[in-house]
């Protein structure tokens, strides 16, 4: 985001490149007569001074209405020397404010002073600032902060000769954004933020909704198989009057059904393949050709989880449910009648969802009683 802001039109930053001054003074204190002497890199050179070393006794402006700032044209420099000496190099040191740091600098170097020296406003404390004084010529031009310079200041009223040393310090690169591009960035952050919070809390609540409802469904499927299995199964067999091949076929896999095909009987009396009508049911609930909810029709009013609370309905007897089938599934000449029913119905299933081969055998009983109560009672018809 902080490439793309700098890369944008009218947003882009600055680099400033400036250095530090190093700044030695030295005197000699009046009282003990002994040479103090300190050093340290607290200046800054202005933008438009050459970056190189100067030295000279300090001057400063001396005026009848005083004028600190060094501002005025005729402004003359008061500079003490140490045995009367004169014109040796001396280093101006003005006050920052009054005019422009080009003012000073020009009034100074009318005076041949060596370089000039601004100290900050009391209100900016220890810091220095850059100074831009375009047009000033060679002369070495740095800030000082306004403790230093008020100290130096007070010495040199006092007419005590001071000696300033000035050096070059260490180089700085600091990189300037506009503000149009800092609020390009906060704006696009708070958004990036925004939006990641909303995807994750909205990834969660789907993943704690997901993982709910695979639970709830696998539940809500073990319980409808139980109930899909109470329906009655019939294996088509030889002799029966049975469905007519060029007509009748099972509706979910519209194949016609075979001798040794087990088939559902569902409520309604429509039927089907087992291995066809089961998963159908499991999903849907409802027959395919009359949309009658199985379920509700076994007696299953509630959720499927309610099948251990409450008695499984009465089915009906294979008398009853087979009675109103049209079965006209004429003889197959080729086939041996005498096969019992028992035999396997793998050769003959259509190809369609086996999930349920496995429950093949789980309604034998029913189907035994069936046949039984088909064979006192007369044929299905």
């Amino acid at each position: 985001l902080l490439a793309l802001a700098l890369g944008a039109p009218g947003a882009r930053g600055r680099a400033l490149e400036w250095f530090s001054a190093v700044v030695s003074i030295e005197y000699v204190d009046p009282q003990t007569n002994l040479t103090v002497w300190s050093v340290s890199e607290s200046g800054r050179f202005g933008d438009s001074s050459p970056k190189e070393g100067a030295q000279g006794l300090v001057g400063v402006p001396w005026a009848p209405g005083g004028d600190p700032e060094g501002c005025a044209p005729d402004t003359r420099f008061f500079v003490p020397e140490p045995g009367g000496r004169g014109a040796a190099p001396w280093v101006a040191l003005v006050a920052r404010g009054g005019c422009t740091f080009k003012d000073k600098v020009l009034v100074a170097a009318r005076r041949n002073a060596s370089a000039v020296v601004l100290y900050n406003e009391e209100r900016y404390g220890n810091l220095t600032m850059p100074m831009s004084h375009a047009g000033t010529g060679n002369i070495v031009v740095i800030m000082i902060s306004y403790p230093k310079g008020r100290e130096i200041l007070e010495l040199v009223q006092k007419g005590i000769p001071v000696t300033m040393t000035i050096g070059v310090g260490t180089r700085h690169v600091q990189e300037f954004i506009s503000g149009q591009s800092v609020v390009f960035v906060a704006i696009a952050f708070i958004t990036m933020m925004i939006i990641s919070l909303a995807w994750l809390i909205f990834y969660y609540i789907q993943r704690f909704l997901y993982t709910g409802s695979q639970i709830g469904s696998q539940s809500h499927r073990k319980e409808t198989k139980k109930v899909i299995g109470q329906l009655l199964l019939h294996t088509v067999k030889h002799g029966e009057k049975g469905i007519d091949v060029d007509a009748e076929n099972c509706a979910v896999c519209i194949e016609n059904f075979k001798v040794k095909d087990i088939i559902r009987i569902l409520p309604c009396k429509h039927i089907f393949h087992r291995i066809c009508i089961d998963p159908w049911l499991l999903d849907h609930r409802t027959c395919p050709m009359c949309k009658l909810d199985v379920i509700k029709a076994l007696g299953y009013w509630g959720e499927p989880g309610d099948v251990q609370d409450m008695p499984a309905p009465e089915s009906p007897s294979g008398r009853d449910l087979a009675a109103n089938l049209s079965l006209t599934l004429p003889e197959d000449d080729g086939s041996d009648e005498s096969s019992p029913p028992s035999a396997s119905p793998a050769e003959s299933e259509p190809q369609c969802d086996a999930s349920f081969k496995g429950d093949a055998g789980e309604n034998t009983a029913l189907l035994e009683a069936g046949r039984s109560d088909s064979r006192h009672g007369g044929p299905i018809s």
